[in-house]
C-alpha cells in the first residue's frame, strides 16, 4: 500500500488500479453475521492469532472473515506486545469498536485500521488516543455520527466513511492537518463544516454532488479544488493548493523528499513506491507458504478425523451388540416381573376382597348392634315402669304364713350356699387383680401377704363342710341378704340386657383390633377411617353401656336398701323367704301368654330380637292372625318405628298361618320346642337347675395374641380408643395405647367363658 499522486494504492503482482479506500467484498447478509461462528471462520480467526505471534512475522494482523461480534482481548494485547501497524478486522459483525474491560490506547502504535463492512453503530469518543492512526476505513457500517475526538488524529491521512447514515460531519475535521483523501459518499449528508477549510493537505474529497446543499451542487461538480476554494472563500481564506503543504506531512512518515525542486519529489515517490511493492512481494510469499502449511495441516487433520470416525464406527457397532444383549436380557427379566406382578396382583385382590367381606360383616353387626341399642333406649322407661309395677305387685314386704311353713329351708340354703360361692370367687377374682395391681405400683412385699391371707382364707371356706355352710346360712341373716342381693342382680331384666350388650361391643371390638392388625401387616389404607370411627362408636357406646350398668346396680341396691329398712325385725327367714320368691317367679313371657299373649307370637318376636315390644302386643292384645293383616303403618302406631322389624313381622306371621293352614302338625310342634326354650326355672325346679342367664361366648372369635410381649392372649380394652391389644400384665406399665397413642383413660378386662 502506497501513496501516489494524491491517491492510495492496493498494490499486487496481478492489480495496480487505483482506487479510493473501501471494502474489497460485498456486503455479507445479515442474517449470516449474526449467527454463530461455524468452525471454519474460529480455525482462521486461530491461525491469524497463531500467525501473528510467530517470530520474524510482518506487522500486520488480519483477523477478517472470522464472523466476531467483538473485538477479543487478546488482539489488544496482542497489537500492544508485539507493536502491530496494520489490523484488519473487515467482514465481520461487529457492533462496538472496544469491548469492556479493553482500552483504545493498547492500539497506540497503529497506523492503518481497516473496519469496513461490519454492524459499528457508533465509534467511541477515545477514538483521539490513536494519535499514530493514519489510514481508518469503516465504509459499509451503520454509523449516524462521528465523535468529536476524530479531529485529535494529528497523523491521519485517509478517512473513509462510505455507506453509512451520516447526516452532518463534526466541526473538528478541521483539525486533521495531515488528511489528504476524504470519502463521505452514500450518506445522508446535505452541508459540509465551513471548518474543512482549514484542512490544506486534502488532496481528494468524495461525496454525493446531486444531493449537496452547502456548498451548492454546481460548486460540489466541479471537485475537490473547486470546494476547497468555496470553503476559503466562505471562511475569509486565501486558498492554497494541497501540494504546498504535503511537505511535512512526508517529513512525519519519514520518507526522503526533496524541497528543492519538483524532480527530487517524483524521485521520492518513486523510491517509496519501490519500497512498498518489495514490501507487499514479501507479504504475499510469507502469505503462500502459511497457506501450504495450513493445507498439509487440514490434510493431516482430515486423516486424524477418519482414523477416529473408523474408531467411532466400530465402538457404535460394539455398541449395538452389548445393547442388544442388554435389551435381550431386559425383556427376559421383564416378562419374568410382570409374571410375578400378575401373581402379587392376584393374592392382594383376594386379600382385599377376604377383607372386604369380613369389614361388610363387621359393619353389618355393628349395625343391628347399635339398632339395637338405640331400641333398649326408646324402650328403657317401659321396662322401668313394667319393673316398678311388678316390685309394687309382689309386695315385697308382706310375708304370708303360709310361705312360711312352705318355705324349702334346705333347698334355698344349698342354692344360697352355691351363689354366695359364685359370687366369692368372683370377688376373689376381682380382688387378686386389685391387688396384683398395687403391688406393681407400690412394690411392696405386704400387700402379697396379705393377698394370701385372704386366698387361705377363702379357700378354707370354700373347704368347709356343705352341712355347716348350709346352717350357717339359715342362721346368718347378712349371708341371705348377700345370696338374695347376687340372685337379684342375675335375675334383673334390665341388668341381663346391659351386660349382653357388653358382651357384644367386647366381641366386636376384638375382632376390630384383629382386622386393623392384619391390614397394618398387608399394608392397605382402604377403608381405615371407616373403620376407626365404628371403633370410636362402639367405644362411647360401651362407656354409656357401662354407666347404665352401673346406675341399674345402684338402683338394685336402692331396693335392697328400701326393703331391709320396711322389713319386719321379728320375721324369721325373712331374706330366705325373698330368695325363694325370686326363683320361683316366672318369666315375663311366660305371663304374657298366660295373660292371652300367643305362644307362636312370643317366639316370632324372641326370633326377630324384638322381645322388649311384647308388653306392647300383649297391652293390645294383638294376635298372630291380627298381625298378619296388619300393615307397617298400624305397626308405627303401637310404637314400632324400625321399618325392616315391621315388615318382617308382618312376613314371618303370613308364613306362620300359611304354614299352619297347609301342616297343622308342624306348627303345634314349633309351639310345643318355643315353650321349652322360653321356659325358665319354675318353682317346683330345684335350685341346682339354675344357670347363667348370660350369652354363651362366640365359638367363631379368634383369639388374638398381645402387641407386646406376643405370647399370651389379648384380655384388656383401652378406653377411649377402644383397642383389644395387650394381656393383663403388660398393660399395667402403659400410659398410652401401643397402636394408635392415645392416652388410657380407663382398663376394661374381657373374661372368656368356657
Amino acid at each position: 500500500m502506497l501513496l501516489v499522486g494524491g491517491s492510495w494504492w492496493l498494490g499486487s503482482r496481478r492489480s495496480r488500479d487505483p482506487v479510493t479506500i473501501s471494502g474489497g467484498k460485498r456486503r455479507m447478509p445479515l442474517f449470516f453475521r449474526k449467527r454463530k461462528p461455524n468452525d471454519e471462520a474460529r480455525k482462521r480467526f486461530e491461525y491469524q492469532m497463531c500467525l501473528a505471534k510467530e517470530a520474524g512475522a510482518d506487522d500486520i494482523l488480519d483477523i477478517s472473515r472470522c464472523e466476531l461480534s467483538e473485538i477479543p482481548f487478546g488482539v489488544f494485547s496482542t497489537c500492544k506486545v508485539l507493536q502491530k501497524k496494520v489490523l484488519i478486522v473487515h467482514t465481520n459483525c461487529l457492533t462496538s469498536l472496544v469491548p469492556k474491560s479493553c482500552s483504545l490506547l493498547s492500539l497506540g502504535t497503529i497506523k492503518v485500521l481497516d473496519l469496513h463492512d461490519n454492524q459499528l453503530t457508533a465509534l467511541p469518543d477515545a477514538l483521539g488516543q490513536l494519535t499514530c492512526l493514519q489510514v481508518l476505513n469503516i465504509e459499509k457500517n451503520q454509523l449516524k455520527c462521528l465523535p468529536q475526538s476524530i479531529g485529535d488524529l494529528a497523523q491521519l491521512q485517509t478517512l473513509n466513511v462510505k455507506d453509512n447514515k451520516l447526516k452532518d460531519l463534526p466541526d473538528t475535521l478541521g483539525e486533521l492537518r495531515s488528511l489528504r483523501t476524504l470519502d463521505v459518499s452514500e450518506n445522508l449528508i446535505r452541508r459540509l463544516p465551513q471548518m474543512l477549510a482549514h484542512v490544506r493537505t486534502l488532496e481528494t474529497l468524495s461525496l454525493d454532488a446531486a444531493s449537496m446543499v452547502y456548498p451548492p451542487e454546481a460548486v460540489c461538480s466541479m471537485g475537490t479544488e473547486a470546494i476547497q476554494q468555496f470553503l476559503c472563500k466562505e471562511s475569509g481564506l486565501e486558498y492554497y493548493p494541497p501540494s504546498q503543504f504535503l511537505l511535512p506531512v512526508l517529513e512525519r512518515d519519514g520518507g526522503e523528499t526533496s524541497v528543492d525542486s519538483t524532480d527530487g519529489l517524483i524521485c521520492s515517490y518513486v523510491k517509496e513506491e519501490t519500497e512498498w511493492q518489495n514490501k507487499f512481494l514479501d507479504y504475499e510469499k510469507r502469505k503462500e507458504q502459511k497457506m501450504l502449511e495450513k493445507l498439509e495441516f487440514e490434510r493431516r487433520l482430515e486423516i486424524g478425523q477418519r482414523e477416529h470416525a473408523q474408531l467411532l464406527q466400530q465402538s457404535s457397532s460394539q455398541k449395538d451388540e452389548i445393547l442388544q444383549t442388554v435389551k435381550e436380557e431386559q425383556f427376559r427379566l421383564d416378562k419374568g416381573l410382570c409374571e410375578h406382578q400378575r401373581y402379587l396382583d392376584g393374592e392382594r385382590q383376594r386379600l382385599q376382597k377376604q377383607l372386604k367381606q369380613t369389614e361388610q360383616s363387621i359393619s353389618s353387626r355393628i349395625q343391628r348392634l347399635l339398632e339395637d341399642n338405640q331400641k333398649q333406649r326408646k324402650n328403657s322407661e317401659i321396662l322401668k315402669s313394667l319393673e316398678n309395677e311388678r316390685i309394687k305387685m309382689e309386695q315385697l314386704m308382706a310375708i304370708t304364713q303360709e310361705e312360711t311353713e312352705s318355705l324349702r329351708q334346705r333347698e334355698v340354703a344349698s342354692a344360697m350356699q352355691r351363689m354366695l360361692t359364685e359370687s366369692c370367687k368372683n370377688r376373689f377374682i376381682q380382688m387378686t387383680y386389685e391387688s396384683q395391681k398395687q403391688s406393681l405400683v407400690k412394690q411392696a412385699c405386704s400387700s402379697m401377704a396379705q393377698m394370701d391371707e385372704r386366698f387361705q382364707q377363702i379357700l378354707a371356706w370354700q373347704q368347709m363342710d356343705q352341712n355347716k355352710a348350709i346352717s350357717q346360712i339359715l342362721q346368718e341373716s347378712e349371708m341371705q341378704k348377700a345370696a338374695f342381693e347376687a340372685l337379684q342382680v342375675k335375675k334383673d331384666l334390665m341388668h341381663r340386657q346391659i351386660r349382653n350388650q357388653i358382651k357384644l361391643i367386647e366381641t366386636e371390638l376384638l375382632q376390630l383390633t384383629q382386622l386393623e392388625l392384619k391390614r397394618k401387616v398387608l399394608d392397605t389404607e382402604a377403608l381405615q377411617e371407616m373403620i376407626s370411627e365404628q371403633r370410636q362408636a362402639l367405644s362411647s357406646l360401651l362407656q354409656l353401656l357401662l354407666k347404665e350398668k352401673s346406675q341399674r346396680e345402684e338402683e338394685l341396691q336402692g331396693i335392697l336398701l328400701e326393703m331391709e329398712a320396711k322389713s319386719e325385725t321379728t320375721q324369721e327367714n325373712y331374706w330366705l323367704i325373698q330368695y325363694q320368691r325370686l326363683l320361683n317367679q316366672k318369666p315375663l313371657s311366660l305371663k304374657l301368654q298366660e295373660e292371652g299373649l300367643e305362644q307362636q307370637l312370643v317366639t316370632l318376636l324372641v326370633e326377630l330380637s324384638a322381645e322388649h315390644y311384647l308388653p306392647i302386643f300383649a297391652h293390645h292384645r294383638v294376635s298372630l292372625d291380627m298381625l298378619s293383616h296388619m300393615n307397617p303403618g298400624d305397626l308405627a302406631k303401637m310404637g314400632i318405628s324400625e321399618t325392616g322389624l315391621q315388615h318382617a313381622l308382618i312376613r314371618r306371621a303370613q308364613e306362620l298361618l300359611d304354614m299352619a293352614k297347609t301342616l297343622p302338625g308342624l306348627l303345634t310342634s314349633v309351639e310345643g320346642e318355643g315353650l321349652e326354650a322360653l321356659e325358665p326355672a319354675s318353682a317346683e325346679e330345684s335350685p341346682e337347675a339354675v344357670t347363667p342367664t348370660a350369652p354363651p361366648a362366640q365359638a367363631d372369635v379368634q383369639a388374638s395374641e398381645c402387641v407386646v410381649c406376643l405370647e399370651r392372649e389379648a384380655q384388656m380394652i383401652f378406653l377411649n380408643c377402644g383397642h383389644v391389644c395387650c394381656c393383663q400384665s403388660c398393660c399395667q406399665p402403659l400410659r398410652t395405647c401401643p397402636l394408635c397413642r392415645q392416652n388410657i383413660v380407663q382398663c376394661l378386662r374381657i373374661y372368656h367363658s368356657g
